[in-house]
């Protein structure tokens, strides 16, 4: 099956990539890309040389629908919501890994991304690509909107025990980290090398664009609204996203009873790894795969539980779930193309 990918100099494009080079089902028919029109796409990352003799295009949306069952978007926000409605009338299908279809209300999207919304059609359209929450519906979608990299992390570690109801919903904060490749490829102050070296801030405090996404999610699977306390921090690594939560618990639990809930809530689920009692997991242990690793810490003294997710947020944060979407909705095995072994050390 042929697929583009639109936004194709960025990381997430270069991510699916790596990963598409090896899905027997799948081949890259084009990569578009504005800024880098006409450029050979190993020239931009020469590690591909050899690998991918591809030359980034402009976008030609009836041409390409012509060719293509699928499009992938790895754009910033605010480009997909106006291409995605075009390849939808021409019947091809849409993964989108930027933000723009995550919300359903066009009042939180503009409030959130400081921008306009999508059609309000296509956002209701849309399926949430959480591969392990949504797979009934993911199955049968034609747009997806591939889940930020924080709330992948998050929710998955957050879901199992409020669904079980086992944890005061108003308690819960999530204290996130992330690696300088989340930040995209693009020249920011931020991403400078002398300034995150030897360094870790937090940034944009309870204004960081997926908290609406995390508690949208939460809300609906909880039946009523949740707000938690989201603070995301930059980190001196490339890859990798380790969130901590902490939440009150609602009842007496032990670890090993939580650990035994999320074995059984995740046993289908090959990409959701759990950690035995008193072993906690680390980014460099899911670098380069489509894992989330969880442990957990139940402190009888306080009552609190604590959750530790790790996830690599190129992959599974992004283009490996992007993957296994795709693999979802034309009924293929689920790790297809996805069965790298973590990078280690």
């Amino acid at each position: 099956m042929k697929v583009a990918i639109v936004g194709g100099s960025g990381y997430s494009a270069v991510e699916l990539i790596r990963l598409l080079h090896n899905h027997p089902l799948v081949e890259i028919e084009a990569l578009i890309s504005h800024s880098k029109n006409g450029s050979e796409f190993q020239t931009i990352y020469p590690h591909l040389t050899n690998l991918v003799e591809l030359v980034l295009e402009e976008l030609d949306v009836p041409n390409l629908s012509k060719k293509v069952e699928v499009v992938f978007f790895a754009t910033p926000a605010g480009i997909s919501k106006e291409l995605v409605p075009q390849f939808k009338e021409n019947g091809v299908k849409c993964i989108d890994l930027s933000g723009d279809f995550r919300l359903k209300s066009p009042e939180d999207y503009e409030t959130w991304y400081k921008q306009s919304a999508p059609e309000q059609q296509y956002l209701n359209e849309a399926i949430y690509g959480l591969s392990e929450i949504y797979e009934e519906k993911i199955e049968n979608a034609s747009l997806i909107a591939n889940p930020g990299c924080y709330p992948t992390a998050t929710l998955l570690a957050l879901l199992p025990v409020i669904k079980h109801g086992l944890v005061d919903t108003n308690s819960i904060i999530v204290d996130a980290k992330s690696g300088v490749s989340g930040a995209g490829r693009g020249l920011s102050l931020g991403a400078h090398y002398a300034e995150i070296n030897e360094n870790m801030k937090a940034y944009k405090l309870g204004s960081h664009q997926h908290i609406p996404e995390i508690e949208q999610v939460l809300g609906q699977e909880n039946g009523e609204d949740i707000t938690i306390t989201f603070s995301s921090h930059l980190v001196p690594m490339s890859r990798g996203i380790l969130c901590t939560a902490y939440m009150k618990l609602t009842s007496d639990q032990t670890t090993e009873e939580i650990i035994q809930l999320y074995k059984n809530f995740y046993e289908s689920h090959p990409f959701v790894r759990i950690r035995p009692e008193g072993i906690l997991p680390s980014t460099k242990e899911v670098y380069g795969s489509n894992y989330c690793d969880l442990g957990f810490y139940v402190d009888q003294r306080t009552g609190r539980l604590t959750i530790v997710s790790v996830i690599d947020n190129l992959v599974k944060g992004a283009a490996g779930q992007a993957i296994q979407n795709l693999n979802l909705m034309y009924g293929w095995d689920i790790q297809t193309g996805l069965t790298n072994v973590p990078i280690y050390p």
